[in-house]
């Protein structure tokens, strides 16, 4: 708990356990003032003033007391918080009680030694992972995954423990069935975990997330589809998940949010384009080559960086998309931006494919 300063010995900087007045008006702990004068100091720590021979200690008794309550509060409500987080932990059945889990998400979302207590205990885990899976209750769903949510960002060990409890088949049912909301935050949630290596494996190896998440973007809106692809994007680091979003068909629908301003969806294709089957299927997407020209002309300064980027890694690789960049008036386009565009302009000049 963080105390006024006014509670705190000037000396010991501690919370005052025994406040007195020195006659230079100002308040210390007596301990520490005590020793101070029997060093031999005969000035006020604070003021400097001159102190009489033997100065008077006056006890402090309304700080004192106004210490004492203010801790003694403290202490209750702890006590009182604790006990709660037990009963809620212990309590949690499914289906859950709405009321309940609403103050488990509060809880979680404030507390790091709450959420402990949720993934120590493994029935509480259990319920909330079947509550984020099911769609019967959009209000409970959605509170179970900010639980999620919350949950994956106590650290390392946790998102570990959450997959391995079974957090990916329950993200990967709201994915599928959940609402908009929903959908958004379970996509969040697979980020989340799949910034550790271990789970960018074990969640890209479960059959249908990277399925629903190019699902999710097919099919959804505005903040559903930017989550869905940032989260393709962190799998899509690993190497073997690659392959795996091209074959769910991803590439055709990236290609067109790109096209429609969504710049994300350059990021995950960069990814994809380390790969020979993200290069081959983009070699063969209708529009690419329009898509990223367009970025270059009405993209952000990073959307821009990464259209370059990924155009000049396919002009290298194929002969096709270099043919239709010229055509698309690539070349004039790079000329405008000058230096920033040299090494795309050097490609479209130099590759010889005779």
């Amino acid at each position: 708990m963080e105390y006024p300063d006014d509670f705190r010995c000037p000396i010991s900087l501690e919370v005052m356990a025994d406040p007195v007045i020195l006659s230079s008006g100002h308040t210390f702990d007596r301990a520490s003032i005590q020793q101070w004068l029997d060093s031999g100091n005969r000035t006020c720590p604070v003021t400097k003033i001159v102190l009489p021979e033997k100065p008077s200690l006056i006890p402090n008794h309304a700080l004192r007391s106004l210490i004492d309550r203010v801790r003694g509060t403290y202490t209750s409500n702890r006590s009182k918080t604790a006990a709660e987080s037990l009963d809620l932990v212990a309590g949690l059945t499914y289906p859950a009680d709405p009321r309940r889990l609403d103050r488990i998400r509060a809880l979680t979302a404030s507390d790091p030694n709450f959420r402990r207590q949720i993934l120590d205990s493994g029935k509480a885990a259990t319920v909330v992972l079947r509550h984020a899976a099911s769609a019967e209750s959009w209000q409970l769903q959605e509170t179970a995954l900010r639980v999620v949510l919350d949950l994956t960002l106590h650290g390392d060990d946790a998102k570990v423990g959450l997959v391995a409890d079974g957090a990916t088949e329950a993200l990967v049912a709201a994915l599928r069935g959940g609402s908009s909301n929903c959908q958004a935050l379970a996509a969040t949630a697979i980020t989340s975990l799949a910034v550790l290596q271990v789970n960018k494996c074990t969640i890209g190896g479960h059959p249908r997330a990277i399925p629903e998440l190019v699902g999710v973007l097919k099919k959804g809106k505005g903040r559903e589809r930017r989550e869905a692809a940032t989260a393709l994007y962190v799998l899509c680091t690993f190497k073997e998940n690659r392959a795996r979003c091209v074959r769910a068909g991803a590439v055709p629908v990236l290609v067109e949010l790109a096209g429609d301003g969504l710049e994300r969806a350059i990021e995950v294709m960069e990814q994809l384009g380390k790969g020979r089957e993200g290069r081959e299927a983009m070699e063969k997407a209708d529009g690419l080559v329009a898509a990223l020209a367009s970025v270059l002309v009405k993209g952000s300064e990073r959307g821009v960086g990464d259209a370059l980027s990924l155009l000049n890694l396919l002009c290298r690789s194929s002969r096709k998309v270099r043919s239709e960049a010229v055509h698309a008036g690539v070349s004039e386009i790079c000329t405008r931006m000058g230096k920033n565009a040299s090494a795309l302009m050097e490609t479209l000049e130099t590759v010889d494919w005779s």
